[in-house]
């Protein structure tokens, strides 16, 4: 039997992690394999750095990003540029990951070019198609599209045997970013700032938190850290001019903020590992916390990775100033509470579901 040819699609950070595990592993595989990278540009710089540190180089980049871009403008050239490489390439599978605009693009490509498509991480949801904005839609959308499901866990497939999925075509994995945190593990160090503990670390971008939302989220660090003396925040931003423009706006010279550019990858293992806390709106963030057993509160209304919540280890506490610094207090002031939280577990996955994601491809 002749290599499978793979087309990875990657556009975002969350995807280069999740997707650069499964590229390194069927590379180690060519006899089975030929995979080739294709990145959108939907995100640059923070990509560009997160596959330098795994080694991993696009092959085709399509170079779609534009000042104040919106999901329609990444979805529309995304689609259009990925189907041009889907009709030049003729791949076997062409495999999308997790929620974003390009994973919704790139299924959408390789349905018009009749690929086939692995979605990994499927089945996810929320249950409110508002809330992750856009992604809960985009992964609903793609999973009508796939014709494998990579479920990361047991509740991720059972989302999708309630939708109509048959059983036979949905694959339990884990979670590719257990996979990366492995290969982490022997990544050679690199110089990172450092902070005195203790110290929160911070990070939200999503779309529904633009806004209010975010404007509350940096009102209540502030009070956070009004109320401990002793307590830093490091922000690590996202790209977006409004993210950057908020964290600056409210919280841009207080003397126990740190706001940084976003870190590496294994930079920011480093500084959620010193973290004495994590407040987040990131999912892949949720699942490094909780292989990590590092205590996290989900500034979002819903998760839809109750697994976290289930471990113990994530507390969701929504966008509104007293409830983040109420819950914060109480994981900061209580040592027992704190302990019990900080627990690791391998609920995400064993770190080798990329290897699980490529049998199923080269069986199918």
């Amino acid at each position: 039997m002749p290599a499978l040819h793979i087309m990875t699609v990657i556009g975002t950070r969350p995807e280069a992690i999740k997707l650069a595990p499964v590229v390194l592993c069927a590379r180690m595989q060519p006899d089975r394999f030929a995979v080739r990278v294709v990145r959108t540009g939907q995100h640059r710089e923070v990509v560009d750095e997160v596959l330098d540190e795994f080694g991993v180089a696009a092959d085709v980049d399509l170079a779609i990003m534009q000042p104040d871009q919106t999901p329609a403008h990444v979805l529309a050239a995304s689609v259009r540029g990925l189907a041009d490489v889907v009709a030049k390439e003729r791949p076997d599978w062409v495999l999308v990951q997790g929620d974003t605009t390009t994973t919704l693009a790139g299924a959408l490509a390789g349905f018009y070019g009749r690929a086939r498509i692995g979605h990994v991480e499927a089945g996810l949801r929320s249950g409110n198609r508002w809330s992750p904005f856009p992604e809960e839609v985009n992964r609903t959308l793609t999973t009508h599209l796939a014709d494998l499901h990579f479920a990361p866990t047991a509740h991720a497939r059972l989302n999708l045997l309630r939708g109509g999925i048959d059983a036979t075509k949905i694959v339990l994995t884990g979670n590719t970013v257990i996979d990366a945190l492995v290969l982490a593990r022997d990544f050679p160090a690199r110089d990172s700032r450092r902070l005195p503990a203790p110290y929160v670390l911070v990070t939200a971008h999503r779309r529904e938190n633009h806004g209010d939302a975010l404007v509350r989220i940096c009102d209540a660090i502030r009070a956070l850290l009004n109320s401990h003396p002793s307590l830093r925040a490091w922000i690590p931003m996202h790209p977006h001019p409004v993210v950057r423009r908020t964290w600056a706006d409210r919280l841009g010279g207080h003397e126990r903020v740190l706001l940084t550019e976003p870190l590496g990858y294994t930079e920011f293992l480093r500084a959620l590992q010193g973290a004495v806390l994590v407040l987040t709106d990131s999912g892949g963030v949720q699942e490094e916390c909780v292989a990590l057993g590092k205590p996290v509160l989900v500034l979002r209304e819903h998760t839809e990775r109750p697994e976290a919540v289930d471990a113990g280890v994530a507390w969701v506490v929504g966008t509104d100033v007293a409830p983040i610094v109420d819950a914060a207090s109480k994981v900061l002031d209580d040592r027992a509470r704190r302990d019990a939280m900080a627990r690791s577990s391998d609920t995400f996955g064993d770190g080798h579901a990329s290897q699980r994601i490529l049998d199923a491809l080269w069986d199918a």
